[in-house]
């Protein structure tokens, strides 16, 4: 009975697929979460608001039937295909339980050389506690007066000892963005002895281009990411990086077994997300279109914010004249965060524009 209805929900959703876009946005992708999780609105981990794809949700139900086995073929075909996507080869490509388990390998394999790291502030930092750690010396770059990445002071903190510089680009939690030029020009003069971790987990939300086609050239160059924001496995956990093949053993080496991370039912799903085109087209139209909404809304209550080419806002409450958390999570919406002490920026992720407009509603109130 379990099983003819999960086909069952399956045949609606891939139904649910071809219909208007807003039957798209309602059926087709609805949180399944238990009923206390859907009563709230959840806009603090970046986290795509549709679901995973429709192709990806059936290859999962499928997936778990044979999922008594190691998915040894189905982990060969997600690196064939990724290495495709790159221009790449096999040898290119790591896969990790999300691409927080391959930024913390990076930085292990950093932090076993000894030395420092250069990283912006704010910026991601979960990889951060593990290579400290061991032993990894943390120089922290603050970001310049437009929250952007500061590479000319990033320069100026590195030195012989540096053994890893972290880039976030897109960056999170600002959203700003390193035009492929000028990131590229900054790369290409990092001396080989020190890794450059690229995180690209959000990317694919912006125009600006992947620099994984530059790991060949640059063996130091570690390009991590990831299927939890665009593709929408989070919860699936499934990351992969690029690098030069050299670079790919080492990190290798550091797992219990190669790409050991993610499971069965999880690489079913990254693997089919990547055939589904018309699905990322329409999460990246439907995000661009939320957060208008919501800048239009910090717009009319006086708030700035930092120009955003990804799936959260980086803002700033000063002025206001309420606590922006405590008044959302008073009408059930929550995810505010300050990644700044003392500061009033915050960031809030963008869910649907559905959802968007409830946010825009209680900041008019």
């Amino acid at each position: 009975m379990q099983r003819r209805t999960m086909l069952r929900q399956a045949a609606l959703t891939m139904a649910a697929f071809t219909l208007s876009r807003d039957l798209f946005a309602r059926e087709a992708f609805n949180d399944p979460g238990p009923l206390p999780v859907e009563e709230m609105i959840r806009l603090g981990s970046n986290e795509n608001p549709h679901g995973p794809s429709p192709l990806a949700r059936k290859a999962m139900m499928d997936a778990v039937n044979t999922s008594n086995r190691y998915p040894w073929s189905t982990t060969s075909a997600l690196i064939d295909k990724i290495a495709g996507m790159y221009g790449l080869k096999a040898e290119n490509v790591v896969i990790g339980a999300g691409s927080s388990e391959l930024l913390g390998l990076t930085a292990v394999l950093a932090a076993l050389q000894k030395g420092n790291a250069v990283i912006p502030d704010p910026s991601f930092r979960l990889w951060v506690p593990a290579a400290r750690n061991l032993g990894l010396e943390m120089r922290t770059v603050p970001l310049n007066q437009a929250k952007q990445i500061d590479l000319a002071a990033m320069k100026g903190k590195t030195d012989t000892q540096t053994r890893l510089i972290y880039i976030c680009n897109p960056n999170n939690p600002t959203g700003t963005v390193i035009p492929a030029p000028e990131l590229e020009a900054y790369i290409r003069q990092i001396p080989a002895s020190c890794i450059v971790l690229l995180d690209e987990a959000y990317t694919e939300f912006s125009n600006e281009p992947s620099l994984a086609r530059l790991v060949n050239e640059c063996p130091n160059l570690v390009v991590a990411k990831t299927f939890s924001k665009m593709y929408a496995l989070a919860g699936g956990r499934v990351g992969f990086a690029l690098a030069h093949p050299q670079t790919i053993e080492k990190l290798k080496n550091l797992q219990p077994w190669a790409n050991a991370g993610a499971g069965a039912v999880s690489l079913a799903g990254a693997l089919a997300s990547l055939g589904d085109e018309e699905f990322v087209r329409f999460c990246k139209k439907e995000n661009t279109a939320a957060r208008a909404v919501f800048c239009a809304a910090l717009d009319k209550a006086g708030m700035t914010y930092i120009p955003s080419v990804t799936s959260f806002v980086y803002f700033n409450t000063a002025g206001y004249g309420r606590d922006v958390k405590a008044l959302l999570e008073s009408h059930n919406i929550t995810g505010v965060r300050s990644f700044e002490e003392g500061s009033t920026w915050r960031r809030l992720s963008v869910g649907t524009v559905a959802e968007m407009e409830k946010v825009a509603a209680v900041l008019k109130s």
